[in-house]
């Protein structure tokens, strides 16, 4: 099972996100990443939001760093990790138009982007860029289909598309928490990355499909872990997501500094090497 994180500072969700983030930048965000590197973490990620409504981010936040922008500043900063979009709302985006910047980003990463997609939930969101509400479900499964279709290839329809990413295939995770977006995984999609569900939901769902051979499933701790204070809560987090049938798991880490948030990283790598999560 692949330990990743999701990157701290980027967003800011009550309940996850920890005090010290609301006055860090790019410095704590780059050390961070850099230290999750050389630990050998799997992949780090980065939501999309463009604008959230005022209620909702009593609950959702309403901080989000754009995430190609942020995705191209951690690949700058570290080497292997892999860089996560979770999730870019695929009504909002042309596939074509995803497919050369993720495709760019790809090729400065030397091939380490990983698209995280969804049917976005936020309506006035929708609203607000002009995107299609009511039918997001036919279209995310649209574009995932024509972004296979263009992803990496240097030309497309007469049109010279360069440069395009390092490679023909990208992997595609699908976010959701309803059985529409396992059944999209599982047809389209090379994982499925749920969140809000607790584990036993999570198995109940993937018990009632037949799973195709190296479907990723990426779960999420929910709350964040704080393997330096209570080792044995983070390690129990982490037995039962495995138990629950995940491939890898985004971890949310509790901290009070970026120094600490490397102290917390670096216990956590001690755990999963010992309960052989590599």
């Amino acid at each position: 099972m692949r330990i990743g994180l999701s990157a701290p500072v980027v967003t800011a969700v009550p309940g996850i996100a920890s005090a010290w983030e609301a006055a860090a930048g790019p410095d704590e965000l780059g050390e961070v990443v850099s230290c999750a590197d050389e630990l050998g973490f799997d992949h780090i990620t980065c939501s999309e939001h463009v604008a959230v409504p005022v209620d909702a981010a009593t609950t959702r936040g309403g901080t989000y760093w754009d995430p190609l922008a942020t995705l191209s500043f951690l690949a700058a900063c570290s080497r292997s990790i892999r860089l996560v979009t979770s999730v870019i709302v695929l009504p909002y985006h042309l596939p074509l138009e995803i497919a050369k910047r993720y495709g760019t980003l790809d090729r400065l990463s030397r091939g380490r982007v990983v698209l995280g997609v969804g049917v976005g939930s936020l309506r006035e969101e929708f609203e607000l860029l002009g995107a299609p509400w009511e039918d997001r479900g036919a279209v995310t499964d649209a574009r995932m289909r024509e972004l296979r279709a263009v992803w990496g290839r240097p030309e497309v329809d007469g049109m010279i598309v360069s440069p395009s990413a390092t490679r023909d295939h990208v992997p595609l995770w699908v976010g959701g928490r309803t059985r529409r977006s396992l059944r999209r995984a599982v047809e389209l999609g090379d994982g499925w990355m749920p969140f809000g569900l607790s584990a036993e939901q999570i198995e109940t769902m993937l018990g009632d499909v037949e799973l195709p051979a190296g479907l990723d499933i990426v779960l999420g701790t929910g709350r964040p872990l704080d393997p330096l204070g209570d080792p044995h809560t983070a390690e129990r987090v982490l037995h039962r997501l495995h138990d629950a049938g995940a491939t890898a798991v985004t971890c949310a880490i509790r901290a009070n500094s970026a120094a600490h948030y490397c102290d917390q990283l670096a216990a956590l790598r001690a755990i999963t090497e010992k309960n052989q999560h590599p």
